[in-house]
């Protein structure tokens, strides 16, 4: 199983001065594009990237992670970004397989790459989705398992991968309309530089009730 305790995250973190790309979830760019500014709430928010493109925007944002080293870097750079970009954000420390959101507050939520037990992956959809405010956006991307056949490095345990489809399966049919279910395939670079193909279950759905 790949690690998943705080600790272990925070040395991550640690080792590099910057572990992901720094530019935002292209899938949640398209998505927030359409709407017009609210409340957010990003879960796993890592170096902020998602977080400050969306405050940005407009959004007002809750920014959620169990790293207490990615949220420092976070808050540091949204600070970097300008006073106006920083105070748009909440820094939360919080483990999400314990924690419950306020339910319906936000307006789009978005979980990118949250790669759980299946138990406790399902419980955190459920849960997000009851956070979603009437007429808001539940927004949920992981990698896809087909990437597990790829030289781009991925933990080799199919439970932890998700399609679409299983996101639907764990909301209410009737308080729900699916926007968006389907595999996206991007361009990246593996370990040795070589550009390859990689897939993203991409879930998008509007809350109706």
């Amino acid at each position: 199983m790949p690690v998943t305790d705080e600790a272990s995250w925070d040395e991550r973190y640690r080792s590099r001065s910057a572990l992901w790309s720094g530019d935002p979830s292209p899938h949640l760019v398209t998505v927030a594009a359409d709407l017009v500014p609210g409340a957010a709430l990003d879960v796993g928010s890592g170096e902020g990237a998602d977080a400050i493109w969306l405050a940005e925007h407009g959004w007002r944002v809750t920014a959620v992670d169990f790293s207490t080293v990615a949220l420092e870097r976070s808050a540091a750079r949204a600070l970097e970004m300008g006073a106006d970009i920083a105070r748009r954000i909440t820094w939360l420390h919080k483990d999400l397989t314990d924690w419950v959101p306020v339910a319906a507050s936000y307006d789009l939520v978005s979980a990118q790459f949250m790669h759980l037990a299946r138990n406790q992956r399902e419980l955190l959809h459920r849960r997000l989705a009851e956070s979603v405010a009437p007429g808001g956006i539940l927004l949920v991307v992981g990698h896809h398992v087909s990437d597990l056949q790829t030289a781009v490095a991925r933990p080799a345990v199919p439970e932890l991968y998700f399609t679409a489809s299983d996101v639907a399966a764990s909301l209410a049919p009737t308080k729900w309309m699916t926007l968006v279910d389907e595999v996206r395939a991007r361009q990246t670079v593996d370990a040795e530089g070589r550009s390859t193909t990689i897939h993203d279950a991409v879930f998008e759905a509007r809350r109706t009730d």
